[in-house]
Parts: structure tokens; C-alpha cells; sequence
């Protein structure tokens, strides 16, 4: 099982390069299967990494094998979405980034993954029009819509497809809509597709 991330998928994320390139060429990175938190079990915040910051996303299951999809048939390849929380230790990302080496330290630890419960895309009139949202302390702190993507979910498996065979089970974090938060113990965090709850875990 394979965990893809996206990196600036948002015209709202500051610092978005612009919609033609990030339509051509997408940034893609990888988490292992480590980094998933599930089931509603909290978060343990380390003691090694700084700062860590958070911001939810919405995510999708690949449900068939498949290789160099054709974007007109990349619906075919996914069967359930959900709300997801993405923690990166930016402090860091940072130093890494500053001595240019890869970020992986700071982007794939344990538990950054954190994955809500799954609803059938059938349930969903249009995948690319979902509301999605996120609380902090029963506090509303995010609120997205899936049709601000700069890169389609059905474009973005077509691209990924390339040079990555997906497999049954694999994951797809579509990208971080807004300005990543910072990660506060013992906070509790929820998050919704339209109306429903499917994320709910603590910071601890």
C-alpha cells in the first residue's frame, strides 16, 4: 500500500505556483504505510521533530490496479473519499529544505497520515464539488471545497499513473487548501464531508 501526497493543489495556499504548472507538473511525494494513523486513534506528538503543523485534505482510495490511466478514465480507479489530516514537522522541513536534501524526514514520520472513515463516491452527486471542514475544540478552523483543486482528482490520477503502478488499497491526499496550523496537545480534531463526521482524534 502506497500513501501519495500532493504538494500545492490549492489557488488558496500561499505560495502556489502558477495553475498551468502545476497542471502540467504536480508535486507528488510519497508517505509509507507508517505514517498512517487511523481508527481514531490519537496522535502523539514527538519530541525530536519542532514544530509540527497540520491542515486536513481530502482523500481518496484507489479501488483497481492500474498504469498510465487516461484522465477520462481515472473515475473509474478510485471508489471512496474521505477527510484526512497531513502533519509535517516544519521546523524540520525547513533546515532540510535549506540544505537542499530531501524532506521525507519531516513529511512521512509516524502517524502523519491521519485517515477519517471512508464514504462511497456514489454517495457523493460530485466528487469535485465536496465541502469539507475541520474542528479544532469543536471550533470550525477550515472550510474547503474540492472544486478550488487546481489539478482534478481524476487529472492528478492520470498524472500519478505515469510513473507509479496504483494498486488496490493504495491512498491519494489531494493537497492542503490552506495555511498549515500548528499541532496543540491535547486538542481534539474533527472533521466532515458535507454534513458527516469522519474524522475524530486528539492531539496527545
Amino acid at each position: 500500500m502506497k500513501i501519495f501526497a500532493i504538494y500545492k493543489n490549492y489557488s488558496g495556499y500561499k505560495g502556489t505556483p502558477s495553475t498551468a504548472f502545476l497542471m502540467k507538473d504536480p508535486a507528488v511525494y510519497l508517505k509509507p504505510d507508517s505514517a498512517l494513523l487511523k481508527d481514531h486513534k490519537p496522535f502523539f506528538i514527538p519530541d525530536n521533530l519542532g514544530e509540527i503543523r497540520f491542515c486536513a485534505e481530502l482523500v481518496v482510495r484507489i479501488s483497481r490496479l492500474g498504469k498510465s490511466i487516461s484522465q477520462r478514465f481515472a473515475h473509474r480507479y478510485y471508489d471512496a473519499i474521505t477527510v484526512g489530516v497531513n502533519l509535517i514537522a516544519t521546523d524540520l522541513q525547513k533546515k532540510l529544505r535549506e540544505e537542499s536534501l530531501p524532506w521525507e524526514e519531516a513529511t512521512s514520520f509516524d502517524g502523519s497520515a491521519v485517515l477519517g472513515d471512508w464514504i462511497g463516491r456514489e454517495k457523493f452527486r460530485d466528487v469535485q464539488s465536496v465541502h469539507f471542514s475541520l474542528k479544532v475544540n469543536a471550533m470550525t478552523v477550515q472550510e474547503s471545497l474540492s472544486s478550488d483543486m487546481l489539478c482534478t482528482i481524476d487529472k492528478l490520477i492520470s498524472l500519478i499513473s505515469t510513473n507509479f503502478t496504483l494498486k488496490t488499497g493504495d491512498i491519494l491526499y489531494t493537497g492542503c487548501p490552506v495555511e498549515l496550523m500548528p499541532v496543540h496537545i491535547n486538542d481534539q480534531i474533527t472533521g466532515f464531508l458535507e454534513d458527516r463526521k469522519v474524522l475524530e482524534f486528539n492531539f496527545k
